[in-house]
């Protein structure tokens, strides 16, 4: 299927008021006039196409069908969120040579034309200094940075210490190869099985890589970038992001299995975790604590009342021992994440970068007194406990931001013997964040089955704690027919645009040709995972 985007736009010749933008969609099978660029991503084996082209001059002017999107007045506390698109996540391939390149430099140009203030570029550890340690490799992600600015857009950079398994980006090859001799450098549940996709927290500042701790690595790999990327800092890079755990959020790896609606287990069972935990014991007193992680929680998949734990009356959560374990078990999260954003403060404070860390959403079992989900990951919240409020607290102790995705949750949408509550942990989190004077900046959900929900995200929007947006993720989908006039017109809706007279195209115009062929197959489901 082949669409392309058309539309209007304004511009004031070295002036401030730049794009008005009126999107729409036509067959351009139907209409013989030739827009100006392509956008292409191959999708699937069979490389079935899926093309957008875009023109900064108008020929046609098809209003755009609403889908789900209110498009009333916006409210004043919508006013100066800043909206960004995050790039694909493989946008730069294993060989550090650019992927979609051109179709990214199209797509570039609609978000422009848009309105969208920036975009979002994961830089992976994987990638970087993938053979040898301190060898790094920029070249794929500086011709995305000149490209970007190029499209006069801003750029949030997201650091990934850790790994993606779709598309399959593994930690650096020299790092794993150390893992395979010290497999206790991966956080470890209590069968013994590892988790490779990130280091664990216990090592942080053990010489555990080639003599060198892994905050000395990650520290190194910021200067490099900063060294190598000094150019972009005065206009185009806005923010960095640091990666605090696996898919780079500050949590444990409790959840193993991909939409796993279980409670999740401990990960205290790699050997430092738990020499850790038996130091911390033997200091409170209380040295048979300090054995293991609890012996009556559930595993992966079980729900909250299949053991004794998480139970909500008389569970161990709430006894002497739970309350020991669950606020070391927190207490070394939040220490972690301390520890990552202030070596990010500390590289970047010179620059007008801001320093950003994603906090997860483990918003099942919500509705229970325990919390378990959120136990588990590492986040000492339930009923009576508020465990957000720590959390927000280094944030602010480091004058960083905080990331919270899941914005376009809702409620209705999980199954009611779930307990899960998006709606109310998104409040939690927002609440305390408010009240240490931490900055939010809120992404969507990723998952492509989600109905898409601009209401919801706007909703969430609403409220000075919240300085900008991060939609996830440009590819193939994004660009479909079916998604790209409900994005476009949640961006009219949150600008709140006006159309005016000269608007309308000038009869005559003539466009220019320029298409971009597709890059190499890559499925749809790759380039929108987050």
């Amino acid at each position: 299927m082949e669409v392309s985007v058309i539309g209007k736009c304004q511009a004031k010749i070295a002036g401030a008021d730049f794009f008005d933008r009126e999107l729409g969609f036509f067959n351009s099978k139907v209409d013989s006039k030739i827009l100006l660029s392509k956008i292409c991503f191959m999708r699937g084996s069979r490389c079935e196409r899926s093309r957008i082209r875009l023109s900064t001059k108008s020929v046609q002017m098809e209003p755009v069908q609403s889908q789900n999107v209110d498009v009333g007045r916006r409210s004043k506390s919508l006013e100066g969120v800043k909206l960004y698109v995050g790039l694909p996540l493989d946008a730069v391939s294993p060989c550090n040579a650019g992927n979609h390149s051109r179709a990214i430099a199209a797509g570039l140009k609609a978000l422009k034309l848009l309105g969208v203030e920036g975009v979002e570029l994961p830089v992976w550890w994987g990638i970087v200094e993938n053979k040898t340690m301190g060898k790094y490799e920029w070249s794929g992600y500086l011709a995305l940075a000149e490209m970007v600015r190029n499209a006069d857009l801003k750029l949030h950079v997201s650091f990934c210490f850790h790994a993606s398994k779709q598309p399959r980006i593994p930690l650096p090859e020299w790092v794993s190869k150390i893992g395979e001799s010290k497999p206790n450098v991966y956080f470890t549940d209590r069968c013994r099985q590892q988790y490779k996709d990130c280091l664990s927290l216990s090592v942080d500042n053990l010489p555990v890589l080639n003599g060198k701790t892994p905050i000395q690595v990650y520290r190194e790999f910021c200067e490099s970038f900063k060294s190598s990327f000094s150019k972009f800092f005065d206009c185009t890079i806005s923010g960095i992001s640091m990666s605090l755990g696996p898919d780079g959020e500050l949590r444990y790896p409790s959840q193993r299995q991909l939409e796993s609606h279980g409670v999740g287990e401990f990960q205290c069972y790699d050997e430092n975790m738990l020499s850790i935990l038996k130091q911390h014991a033997k200091a409170s007193g209380n040295p048979l604590y300090g054995l293991g992680g609890p012996h009556d929680a559930p595993s992966y998949k079980e729900t909250p009342n299949s053991n004794n734990f998480f139970k909500d009356l008389d569970g161990s959560w709430e006894s002497h021992y739970g309350d020991f374990f669950l606020s070391w078990y927190s207490a070394e999260l939040i220490a972690h994440g301390d520890r990552l954003l202030s070596l990010a403060s500390s590289v970047f404070h010179n620059t007008k970068a801001s320093i950003h860390g994603k906090v997860p959403l483990m918003h099942s079992w919500y509705k229970t007194r325990s919390h378990p989900s959120e136990l588990t990951a590492g986040y000492y919240n339930t009923s009576n406990r508020d465990g957000y409020e720590a959390v927000a607290e280094m944030f602010a102790r480091n004058s960083s931001k905080m990331i919270l995705p899941g914005m376009d949750l809702s409620d209705q949408l999980h199954p009611q013997e779930l307990l899960s509550s998006p709606e109310s942990l998104i409040a939690q989190i927002k609440s305390a964040s408010r009240k240490h004077g931490v900055i939010l900046s809120g992404q969507n959900s990723s998952n492509l089955e989600a109905p898409r929900n601009f209401d919801r995200i706007k909703k969430n929007l609403e409220g000075e704690s919240v300085e900008l947006f991060t939609y996830q993720r440009m590819g193939a989908y994004f660009f479909s027919p079916e998604h790209f006039p409900s994005f476009a017109e949640f961006v009219r809706s949150v600008h709140q645009l006006e159309l005016h007279s000269d608007d309308l195209p000038v009869d005559g115009e003539e466009e220019d040709t320029a298409e971009t062929p597709c890059t190499s197959p890559v499925s749809e489901a790759q380039m929108q995972a987050a």
